[in-house]
């Protein structure tokens, strides 16, 4: 009777052993199934709170709130700790690229996207509304519909720093250019004509003996006068670290200051694979209307960065001075278009096919032989 009963026993213990094998193999998978789980999060990013929005899954996007930052950070940790696996995206702008770094530094897969208008539909606009609207794109996004979100490039930490240099530069410069204004402004209401520079020494020399000035205008002329010497000053010195950045040959007519201008506020010329990819960032691609085979082109999509193009068509009027038997230039050099518009066109055009033909030689697909260019050592070189 024992024997009869230690069998089943047996059998009824290896029955057991593998059940307990098999509720430890399906807690293991609900573990993964947890770990597997996304949250994709849409961010309306602000100077001292974030607006979230989040979508669990596939389920109903919902509004999280308005939380400061610290709150913020706290919110996401215990999400990621309950094992989600997060996605999460906000617009380029002020904001910058640091909490984008953080992000990435907790694990969570972040986008900084292109900003867009959202909400006007309904003549409607909140911070509420917008991080609903990143989310639902997030979503279409990661299921595969590139177009739903513009991913911006994040620029290393370097080239955030050289490009901030730039245009801290451009900012002293526009001081520059206000103090000046407003001195002339006061000029020009008292019926003093004055030609270039008011401030420079030989100008201001003649000016203070001027039959019209009067002291109390040279009292407030001076105060200008401090401002534009310091302005200067400052922005000289900058200018110098930023041309000592620039590469050792550069084409004839490209100065070190614009070549390393372009470079950074490109976030990198070799970052684009493709021709294509590169004149669309620019934003001097016409726009195109096109239906059943007929269509026009219209005006330039000015998408990407506004200091590029200007950036490129000061370039090209540089060229046409320096290098005239440039391809790209020729044409505009020739003189053969006399109206004001048409010019225009064709310097849109030199300056698109100038970016591409500099981004061809930078990644070595040609050499500037080839395109025509004649090189010269940089102010880095000398």
């Amino acid at each position: 009777m024992s024997r009869q009963l230690a069998a089943p026993a047996a059998k009824l213990s290896a029955r057991m052993k593998q059940t307990l094998i098999t509720d430890k193999s399906l807690d293991q998978e609900k573990v993964e199934e947890k770990c597997n789980r996304v949250l994709k999060l849409g961010l309306d990013v602000h100077y001292r709170q974030v607006t979230v929005a989040m979508q669990e899954e596939a389920g109903a996007i919902k509004a999280v709130g308005r939380m400061g930052h610290d709150a913020f950070w706290n919110w996401v940790e215990r999400k990621r700790k309950a094992g989600w696996d997060i996605y999460s995206c906000y617009e380029a702008g002020a904001s910058g690229y640091w909490l984008h770094r953080d992000l990435e530094q907790l694990g969570i897969k972040n986008l900084v996207v292109a900003p867009k208008a959202m909400g006007q539909d309904k003549g409607q606009k909140t911070d509420r509304r917008d991080s609903v609207e990143l989310v639902d794109q997030l979503d279409r996004y990661l299921r595969g519909n590139r177009k739903a979100l513009s991913a911006v490039a994040i620029p290393t930490i370097e080239q955030e720093e050289k490009r901030a240099l730039i245009r801290y530069h451009r900012q002293i410069m526009a001081d520059r250019t206000r103090y000046e204004a407003r001195g002339k402004g006061l000029l020009c209401a008292q019926g003093i004509e004055v030609q270039g520079r008011w401030w420079q020494p030989q100008q201001w020399k003649e000016l203070k003996i001027h039959g019209r000035l009067q002291a109390w205008m040279q009292t407030q002329l001076q105060g200008w006068r401090r401002k534009l010497l310091s302005a200067e000053q400052e922005q000289q010195k900058l200018r110098k670290q930023i041309e000592a950045l620039a590469p050792a040959m550069l084409p004839k007519g490209v100065g070190a200051y614009s070549a390393v201008a372009l470079e950074y506020e490109l976030k990198g010329l070799a970052r684009f694979k493709t021709a294509r990819a590169l004149s669309g960032y620019t934003g001097l691609c016409p726009g195109i209307h096109s239906s059943d085979g007929r269509g026009k082109e219209g005006s330039i999509n000015r998408c990407g960065n506004a200091a590029v193009r200007w950036n490129l068509v000061e370039m090209v009027w540089r060229l046409l001075k320096w290098q005239p038997d440039y391809q790209v230039v020729r044409q505009l050099g020739a003189g053969l278009v006399r109206s004001k518009r048409a010019r225009k066109r064709l310097v849109v055009k030199a300056a698109r096919q100038l970016a591409i033909d500099l981004w061809r030689l930078e990644t070595g697909r040609v050499t500037a032989q080839e395109l025509g260019l004649v090189m010269q050592p940089s102010l880095k070189a000398k």
